[in-house]
């Protein structure tokens, strides 16, 4: 996008002001090439505050950043996902990890799972639909799905989804876990409170402090590292080994790799590592 064609004034010391505040607030790395997306994402925010450049708007985020700097995070962030996306990871929790857990955990009849980067919410639903479609009623289940982006958070929350999101679903999983809208909303479908109530939504920023203290079974943190570099992907995944029992297991994106990081995950599946018992 050229400079002529732009609403509003915008040059490469707004950029570089931008992601160095960005980068400050959530640790992630943001090269050269998003220069036209920073653009594209907040441009939104200028107009509704009434602004005609881009410095005004740095200026503006600088001395306000109690109203506006959620808003600028929210606008920055991405959040592409799916019901069950990259299907492996499920399957290998159903299928071997559950079982495992069932045996190990059967004297204390509880399974804990964080849900690290949750956006909209699709991925711990699929958690939720996995674990009780194959974990006995009787046994506690905890999800914990968080999000730096609160409003990704408050669509998880209210478990809404366009119908085409659930459109590669079979239809007794639809039927079980979903209920479908009717009149103006028929193109809509929702999730059944049995899911919901398996869920803690909360809004978290990975590296800032982490309010957590007990131990986790599970951590999904999917197509997350990516953002950041290689010395706050070593910290970040040090920080969930410690919240993770000893042979706990840790999935990451299809796009990311542990493989030049210093730390006590071995690799065993498909992008799943394990955490070495200490």
């Amino acid at each position: 996008m050229s400079d002529q064609t732009r609403e509003f004034e915008y040059t490469f010391d707004d950029f570089n002001l931008l992601r160095r505040m960005s980068n400050q607030h959530s640790g992630i790395l943001v090269p050269d090439d998003k220069f036209d997306m920073f653009y594209s994402r907040l441009v939104r925010r200028l107009r509704h505050l009434g602004l005609a450049s881009f410095k005004q708007y740095c200026q503006h985020l600088q001395h306000h950043p109690d109203q506006e700097f959620t808003e600028f995070i929210n606008a920055l962030t991405t959040n592409l996902t799916s019901f069950f996306r990259e299907k492996h990871h499920f399957d290998y929790l159903a299928q071997t990890l559950i079982p495992q857990l069932l045996q190990t955990k059967r004297h204390h009849r509880q399974i804990s799972i964080w849900s690290a980067g949750c956006s909209t919410g699709e991925e711990a639903y699929s958690l939720a639909i996995t674990l009780l479609e194959h974990v006995p009623g009787d046994w506690n289940i905890n999800i914990l799905a968080s999000d730096l982006d609160t409003q990704v958070l408050a669509a998880a929350t209210r478990g809404f989804y366009p119908a085409s999101q659930v459109s590669s679903l079979a239809n007794e999983t639809l039927d079980r876990w979903f209920e479908r809208g009717t009149g103006a909303q028929a193109d809509q479908i929702m999730v059944k409170n049995q899911l919901k109530q398996q869920i803690h939504f909360t809004q978290l920023n990975l590296i800032a402090d982490w309010p957590m203290t007990g131990f986790f079974d599970v951590i999904f943190c999917r197509n997350v590292l990516i953002y950041f570099d290689n010395t706050t992907k070593a910290l970040l995944v040090n920080r969930f080994a410690k919240l993770l029992q000893d042979g706990g297991h840790l999935f990451i994106g299809h796009a990311e790799s542990l493989g030049q990081l210093q730390t006590p995950f071995t690799l065993i599946g498909n992008t799943i590592y394990q955490k070495a018992a200490q």
